[in-house]
């Protein structure tokens, strides 16, 4: 996403427009009106309404077109909710009118309207952008400098960086900093109940400076007021788009509806709504194969119903370095920072880049091994270091959100205690920048698999499983006709509802209700034998993946599997009234087998070792007394929400079971 450079015009106290404005906001090219104008009954035509106007207060505002009088008014209607502001135009030329912005006038999108007596003609839709005094002297050592302003006036205490230094604003709204420019940019933390203008989807909380350590540049930032105290965050993990496995049109049919589904159901009332990427958008394998990079990853990004904070991930990078910086350079020029915090309601967010990317081999023209390191730079926790200590507040809550997990796949030692392992290269040297937080939950892909930890009474892992679920085949034409992860999750992503300082959260399935989180498996009824589900292959070649399943079992015994379970979840059983012991195992989820494996077998492939089912400790197995007893099962997760199947037994297990 190259980024041109363009400017508005202030002539005398008239702001007019020069060009497209390059200050982050988003832009789809002015609204050329002069076709439809022609005839109509006011005989304005030619207009051109820019997608952005900045406008100072008490200063006037000039668009262009023809037939425009004297007396005319305007009228702008706030498009997020219905407030009308009119002025009369008080100059024109044969090209353009002028007229004085509105006293009370807001950052926001506006329909501009013209009404000369009984007749009206809608020019089009603009952001008026209400700017500050931006006359900022230079001050000694300081290389960037700038002001954070919303409705023309400076907003104080907003966090400015540029990814090693970090300021905060004065009581005017004014920042500088002493910024040698190593990342290319300089970022605000947006404050809460602010947002930033979208480019497309994704929050222009960013503007880019030069390499030139020697000049002074300013750079401004523009905020909108918003309550968002009340908000949900939709955490989507591991998209890997690349155009195969008829990825795209899963994504559009299956994943694209789903999303914008839950997005409109929680905006209905007024509640804020963010999408937050946990890397792995794309697959760099792909990039230059399949001509689907970041790039073409924003056209499909920009189809949800909300902005997308995004979040770098290992197969992000560009597979022709073997270098970190230099192969993180197409997700810099086309995305953004790679690593910077925002605030939503009473809630800390902080993005980091946990892929060291490594790439053996690799070269221009030449993919290397894709071999990668799970470590956040030093540099970034040095800069996280600063960021966390502008919170003078330790109890305020902290999502911190990454690719690779913090911790392993949780095992089972004793009695099924759950047993968790620091996976992350230099995680405890991260965790340990939180020891003075009281409620931290950190957010992570990568894996497919849902898991959670709970080492530390201060500090949550929620590893979230994927949205491409066992990227992309077992949806793929012709395969199982289902979206499963690794771990038997449905693919999927998590909502988090945020309400102050209150957090709960749940993990959704794709193409299902909020309330489905478990699946029971008959296992009387679980024999997995290639007759049944590869006819192609052979007993032997499938039992290697089959593992206990590929032999009948008779025990009358249930395995369910809770992808959202966590310390806090009951699970219960009762058969004909009677309560049975339930018991925490760590297993392999069968419906999983028989949608990749035996499918991949079947079409005389072999199994990919990264995308075959993974043990997972989300799974419980009860004995029931005899084979088609009815069982009622109760799931109940840590905020009391109850989640229940009367499981009629033999249950058939097959592909499309639930």
């Amino acid at each position: 996403m190259k980024h041109t450079r363009r400017h508005f015009i202030k002539v005398g106290s008239v702001t007019t427009l020069a060009g497209l404005s390059g200050l982050g906001f988003s832009f789809a090219g002015c609204q050329d009106n002069s076709a439809i104008d022609e005839n109509n009954s006011l005989g304005i035509k030619g207009v051109s309404i820019p997608s952005s106007l900045d406008v100072t207060a008490g200063a006037d505002i000039t668009l262009q077109g023809l037939g425009f009088q004297v007396g005319d008014t305007i009228e702008l209607m706030r498009a997020s909710d219905g407030t009308i502001f009119t002025v009369n135009v008080t100059a024109i030329t044969d090209n353009s009118a002028t007229f004085p912005a509105p006293d009370g006038l807001t950052t926001a999108t506006y329909s501009i309207k013209v009404i000369r007596g009984t007749n009206n003609l809608t020019l089009g839709r603009a952001l008026f952008n209400v700017v500050a005094d931006t006359n900022i002297p230079d001050l000694a050592g300081m290389t960037v400098k700038g002001i954070v302003y919303s409705d023309g006036k400076g907003v104080a205490g907003v966090v400015v960086s540029d990814g090693y230094e970090v300021t905060v604003t004065d009581s005017k709204g004014i920042y500088y900093l002493p910024s040698l420019k190593k990342t290319g940019f300089v970022f605000i933390s947006i404050p809460a109940n602010y947002e930033v203008v979208n480019q497309g989807n994704a929050p222009q909380f960013f503007k880019r400076v030069s390499n030139n350590t020697t000049a002074v540049e300013q750079k401004d930032f523009s905020l909108m007021k918003v309550n968002n105290e009340k908000h949900v965050v939709i955490p989507m993990a591991d998209w890997h788009l690349a155009n195969r496995n008829n990825d795209l049109e899963q994504f559009n049919s299956k994943v694209l509806p789903d999303v914008n589904a839950t997005i409109e159901q929680y905006a209905a009332d007024d509640t804020k709504v963010y999408v937050l990427t946990l890397g792995d958008m794309t697959w760099e394998l792909y990039w230059y194969s399949n001509g689907f990079g970041l790039n073409e990853y924003i056209p499909y990004m920009n189809k949800l119903k909300s902005p997308v904070f995004n979040l770098m991930g290992n197969h992000d990078n560009d597979p022709y370095y073997a270098n970190d910086w230099d192969a993180e350079e197409k997700y810099r020029d086309i995305i953004g920072p790679t690593y910077y915090s925002f605030n939503l309601g009473k809630i800390h967010y902080v993005v980091l880049d946990n892929v060291e990317y490594v790439n053996n081999g690799a070269a221009e023209g030449t993919i290397g091994d894709r071999s990668y390191r799970d470590k956040v730079h030093n540099d970034q926790i040095e800069w996280l270091k600063k960021d966390l200590a502008t919170i003078t507040d330790k109890t305020t809550p902290v999502v911190l959100a990454m690719h690779t997990p913090l911790y392993a796949n949780p095992s089972l030692g004793a009695a099924g205690t759950q047993v968790n392992k620091v996976d992350m290269t230099n995680g405890s040297t991260l965790i340990d920048c939180f020891r003075e937080f009281s409620t931290v939950h950190v957010l992570t892909g990568h894996t497919h698999i849902n898991y959670t930890v709970e080492e530390k009474a201060s500090l949550m892992e929620h590893n979230i499983a994927a949205i491409c679920a066992t990227w992309w085949w077992t949806g793929k034409n012709g395969y199982a006709g289902n979206h499963i992860c690794r771990d038997g999750s449905p693919g999927g992503y998590g909502i988090w509802k945020m309400n102050g300082r209150d957090i709960a959260w749940l993990y959704k399935g794709i193409g299902y209700r909020e309330n489905y989180q478990f699946r029971a498996y008959d296992l009387n009824t679980v024999h997995i034998t290639a007759a049944a589900f590869a006819p192609n292959s052979t007993d032997s070649a499938l039992a290697e993946f089959a593992g206990p399943y590929a032999s009948q079992q008779a025990g009358n015994e249930v395995l369910i599997n809770v992808w959202g379970y966590d310390s806090r979840w009951k699970i219960e059983v009762t058969e004909n009234g009677k309560s049975l012991p339930v018991n925490r195992i760590r297993g392999l989820d069968p419906l999983h087998i028989i949608s990749y494996e035996a499918l991949r077998l079947n079409a005389g492939a072999a199994p990919t070792d990264a995308f075959v089912s993974t043990e997972t400790a989300h799974m419980f197995r009860v004995a029931a007394s005899a084979p088609d007893t009815t069982l009622e099962i109760n799931v109940t997760d840590r905020f009391g929400n109850v989640y229940t199947e009367s499981m009629i037994r033999p249950k058939q297990f097959g592909l499309l079971m639930k």
